[in-house]
């Protein structure tokens, strides 16, 4: 398990540790992360006051007449960035986003998810994320710069000497260990050049946090070994695009199975979440093909589905959504997941019949009887400004911002 550290702790770990600079990271409302470095001798001030940022820099964060707002680290988050030197050592932690009064700030997306969180407990639920990342590794140019030439030619979990990503990924998931995260699994994808790391299931905070450092660590395991990682959504024409599978499961006090309900809840609402789930206008060249959905339907083991629920039981017993993309903000789909579950097991909702045919290769009959994701950023904003359910759980500030993308 990850260590948890209390302030206090944290100030003893900088001064025994030697740290030097403490990174304060936060995202923006499209899941893009940020930071400011302060130095060791500033973090008292950081945790008592905040460090104060202009936020008229930062997409749907303000303007320039309203442009302060304060970062206040949470020492629960503390992690050495290993790959820093040992002379000068720098440590990061996440952080909430307030107004210089101390009044929160309404689009702290890392906010939003707690208070998801926080109404899910008061209802005696405790939702579970894991997830799946996908991403290609491109070579670089004499110059240094990217190009869309895939780093090898393998396939689906081939190995070395085809799979040249072996090493890479190994590298990446030694570095996240020292950070005190434990990936599941890797392998390679089917593109070229294209790989994938798994997280077990978490809380959704730290599976949210977790899925924020991933990216952060392969693109910088990429560069130090001469390479580019692309987790953009369709980064090769005629080839797979990257998935952001979301493996989400329930526990309740009360001891009943609340999985059917929270997935019907899902299926209720997914079209109304698709504009924070694929959030980008290339997003919607990856579903439809390559095992990405484009029709809202669930399946036991059928991978053109929306929604497939494996195999298992007990503890590991889960629903995959497998229409998100990386460039989904992890804390946004993960709070609007939660609103959804709970949408359905608040009403009890039934599951449809489960779709066992391949999606891919149906019918114009066979697919008139499903409903379809949206098609485009456009239509996927507008479905999500003329829901209830998103006015309710997302500020108006965020959606104008993903508006202004479509």
């Amino acid at each position: 398990m990850t260590v948890k550290y209390s302030k206090r702790e944290v100030m003893q770990y900088v001064q025994e540790e030697e740290i030097k600079f403490i990174r304060l990271a936060f995202c923006d409302v499209f899941g893009r992360q940020k930071n400011i470095s302060i130095v060791a001798t500033e973090l008292p001030r950081a945790f008592e006051y905040g460090i104060a940022i202009d936020a008229s820099a930062i997409a749907g964060f303000g303007d320039v007449a309203h442009s302060d707002l304060l970062l206040r680290p949470d020492p629960e988050t503390l992690m050495l960035l290993p790959w820093r030197p040992e002379h000068g050592r720098v440590v990061r932690m996440f952080c909430s986003i307030v107004y210089p009064d101390g009044q929160p700030f309404p689009c702290d997306c890392r906010v939003l998810l707690k208070q998801a969180v926080a109404c899910a407990e008061e209802r005696g639920l405790q939702f579970l994320f894991g997830a799946e990342q996908e991403f290609y590794l491109f070579r670089r140019d004499e110059n240094g710069e990217p190009t869309k030439i895939p780093h090898d030619r393998a396939n689906y979990m081939d190995t070395a000497p085809e799979d040249k990503g072996e090493n890479i990924r190994r590298e990446i998931c030694l570095t996240l260990e020292q950070m005190g995260i434990w990936p599941e699994c890797a392998h390679h994808e089917e593109g070229p050049g294209q790989n994938e790391i798994d997280f077990r299931y978490s809380d959704p905070l730290t599976a949210a946090d977790n899925a924020m450092t991933l990216q952060a660590i392969v693109k910088i395991i990429a560069e130090r070994n001469g390479l580019c990682a692309d987790f953009s959504p369709k980064p090769l024409e005629g080839k797979p695009g990257n998935g952001f599978h979301i493996n989400m499961s329930v526990k309740s006090t009360d001891g009943l199975d609340h999985l059917p309900e929270m997935v019907a809840g899902v299926l209720d609402k997914v079209g109304e979440m698709t504009a924070f789930l694929n959030p980008t206008r290339e997003s919607y060249s990856r579903l439809g093909g390559y095992k990405a959905p484009d029709y809202i339907s669930w399946s036991k083991g059928n991978r053109s589905q929306l929604i497939r629920i494996p195999a298992a039981a007990g503890e590991y017993r889960r629903a995959e959504l497998r229409s998100p993309d990386p460039m989904a903000n992890p804390y946004l789909a993960f709070a609007l997941m939660i609103y959804a579950g709970l949408y359905g097991i608040e009403r009890h909702l039934e599951m449809p019949h489960p779709a066992e045919v391949d999606l891919y290769q149906a019918d114009a009959e066979t697919l008139v009887k499903f409903r379809r994701l949206p098609q485009n950023l456009q239509s996927a904003c507008a479905t999500a400004a003329d829901s209830p359910f998103i006015q309710t759980y997302i500020p108006e500030a965020i959606l104008a911002e993903y508006r202004k993308r479509a």
